[in-house]
């Protein structure tokens, strides 16, 4: 049996909100909060993955959602 190799394009990076402004300007961090608050009315909910009390940020369902939110207006 062969061992699966997982490509970079088969994974999407998990960022924690806290490290968010590391590897991006925008939005801030309370910007991001705000969006996570109110992640089930804006669809937000898409990019926001939790692990026990940690919340990670899927960084490629982010910029999707971003594009959706543009196309919406």
């Amino acid at each position: 049996m062969q061992p699966t190799n997982v490509t970079s394009k088969d994974t999407t990076r998990l960022i924690p909100v806290t490290k968010w402004n590391d590897h991006h300007e925008w939005p801030p961090q309370g910007g991001l909060r705000h969006l996570i608050f109110n992640a089930r009315t804006n669809g937000f909910d898409s990019v926001v993955k939790r692990a026990g009390r940690r919340v990670l940020l899927d960084e490629a369902a982010f910029f999707q959602w971003v594009e959706s939110q543009s196309k919406a207006a």
